[in-house]
């Protein structure tokens, strides 16, 4: 997809952080905009500031864990914007501490909300533009912890890894199709995800971390107030969707990290002429080939 304008975008976590960044950006290149957010106050917020962009946008209240609230939010949307074929997975939560102080609920909000909220949004809306047959584009918000494992980010992270390895599945699925796909890694944002936990359900609250503590919303400030900016990240958002990017990384820092990783990752990776067997089961794999 090289244009946006005139697109309809559904941006997910969008009365803040990161999402609130994406809806700004898009909308002031021409995009119609809907919101979709869990706290009201967020997006009020949200749309007193979307509306001086001049574009057509709209704010809906939800929880992007709830299939069924998804399903009418997507109606109520392409019945007053048009269809949608710019979708934002954006919405995330995190808690952070070691893997053997996690409860249950822990695990529970993190995965409902940072995977299935993504499956919930791909399962709404791919069906849709699918059939339409329309240049449409999918943005699935993962992390660097898609990359990178961290002490004390065990299930933040394992939620991350997942949507990377959906996202390129995804892309991979649609290769044929008219749906581009993007996995957007960020690093750190100077947004309000630390206060994640003002969102957790009440049914979900049993923690072994924290829970809506000054304190530590404090310390997870700091480590994200130098972060980039919500919009400085969303503009790198509005490039990977017109040049049709599968990985958006717009972060530096992480190079070495990363060629570290991957470094060791193939210096572990056994070598062809170490295993007997590796001829054989390459030509079992080849179509027309002949194991030895």
């Amino acid at each position: 997809m090289t244009q946006v304008e005139g697109k309809v975008a559904f941006v997910t976590g969008g009365g803040s952080g990161v999402g609130f960044g994406q809806a700004m950006v898009f909308a002031s290149a021409g995009s119609r905009v809907a919101i979709a957010d869990i706290r009201q106050d967020h997006l009020d917020e949200a749309m007193q500031q979307l509306e001086t962009t001049g574009a057509d946008v709209m704010a809906v209240r939800l929880d992007i864990t709830d299939r069924e609230a998804y399903a009418k939010a997507a109606d109520e949307v392409e019945a007053k914007l048009g269809p949608v074929q710019l979708l934002f997975n954006t919405a995330g939560v995190s808690i952070f501490g070691p893997m053997q102080n996690a409860t249950y609920e822990d695990w529970e909000w993190q995965i409902n909300v940072n995977l299935w909220g993504v499956i919930n949004g791909i399962q709404v809306f791919l069906p849709r533009m699918l059939r339409r047959g329309d240049e449409c584009h999918i943005v699935n918000t993962a992390s660097m912890s898609a990359f990178v494992s961290l002490p004390g980010t065990s299930i933040y992270t394992t939620t991350k890894m997942a949507v990377r390895g959906l996202t390129e599945c995804l892309a991979m699925d649609l290769k044929d199709s008219k749906v581009g796909v993007s996995l957007l890694c960020p690093g750190a944002v100077n947004s309000n995800i630390h206060e994640a936990v003002l969102t957790r359900p009440k049914h979900l609250e049993k923690t072994g971390y924290y829970g809506a503590d000054p304190e530590a919303f404090a310390r997870l400030k700091k480590v994200i107030e130098s972060g980039m900016e919500p919009e400085t990240l969303a503009r790198h958002v509005l490039k990977g969707v017109q040049e049709d990017q599968l990985y958006i990384l717009p972060y530096p820092e992480f190079r070495l990290t990363l060629e570290e990783i991957h470094q060791r990752v193939m210096a572990a990776l056994a070598k062809p002429e170490d295993d007997p067997d590796y001829e054989r089961r390459v030509a079992a794999r080849v179509p027309g080939g002949r194991a030895k």
